[in-house]
């Protein structure tokens, strides 16, 4: 016997009710993106920094972060990360002690997130959302240092917003060669292959082993442009 499934109807409540913490939660998140956009404006040309907010200072990946996030601030660009450990302070340490801001974008976890103490601007967020936008919103490049979840999610939102074109197409750099491997290879033989990505879609990353690389990497994409938007590009991010 075929067995009758009854609708379900939900009992009607007063306009209003138990919204209001919800309503007043837009103002939170309209707070957050304003003071987004009025400090992190002024930074330019900037390169967000992404990492795994575990690796230790003795790992060589702190090291290399450290080296790049120097090297990045010595060549002009001033340094976003999470704000957080591991990484994210290893950039933020190298670009202190370099010549361009450092900037954290700390987000307010139950664990892991500790602000690091080397940040010119630190602005914290409670929404994943809006501070993902700031990363994206005024960067120059991309760095993808080795990381878990919350690196290879970011990668993936990246990817996603350059691969469809809501956002401008700028260097994404994923350092470590060895680390990425696996990833990029199920990318290559996996995704193409099935048809879930074009084989055109594998040139919007490169992958690095030295912090050299990288600078070279991001001065060799703008060689025949400048940091700032065209008016294309810059039409794009009104609605990032």
């Amino acid at each position: 016997m075929t067995e009758i499934h009854q609708p379900i109807h939900v009992a009607s409540r007063p306009v209003g009710d138990d919204l209001g913490p919800e309503s007043w939660k837009i103002f939170r998140i309209m707070a957050e993106f304003v003071e987004g956009y009025e400090q992190l404006a002024r930074i330019k040309p900037s390169v967000s920094v992404f990492g795994s907010a575990r690796t230790l200072p003795s790992s060589p990946y702190y090291q290399q972060a450290e080296a790049i996030g120097h090297a990045l601030s010595d060549a002009g660009f001033s340094v976003v990360t999470g704000g957080g450990p591991g990484i994210m302070e290893a950039a933020n340490k190298g670009a202190f002690g370099g010549k361009s801001p450092t900037i954290g974008l700390n987000i307010q976890l139950p664990k892991e997130q500790i602000t690091n103490p080397y940040q010119d601007i630190s602005l914290r967020f409670r929404h994943f959302f809006s501070r993902k936008v700031m990363f994206v919103k005024y960067a120059s490049a991309y760095i993808i240092m080795p990381g878990g979840f919350g690196t290879l999610d970011e990668l993936a939102e990246i990817l996603t917003l350059v691969q469809t074109g809501r956002t401008r197409r700028i260097p994404i750099i994923m350092v470590g060669s060895s680390y990425w491997r696996g990833l990029i290879d199920w990318f290559e033989n996996t995704l193409v292959k099935s048809g879930a990505i074009n084989a055109d879609d594998c040139k919007l990353y490169q992958i690095v082993d030295e912090p050299k690389q990288v600078i070279d990497a991001i001065f060799s994409f703008y060689e025949r442009r400048t940091f700032e938007p065209s008016a294309e590009e810059r039409e794009v991010l009104l609605d990032l």
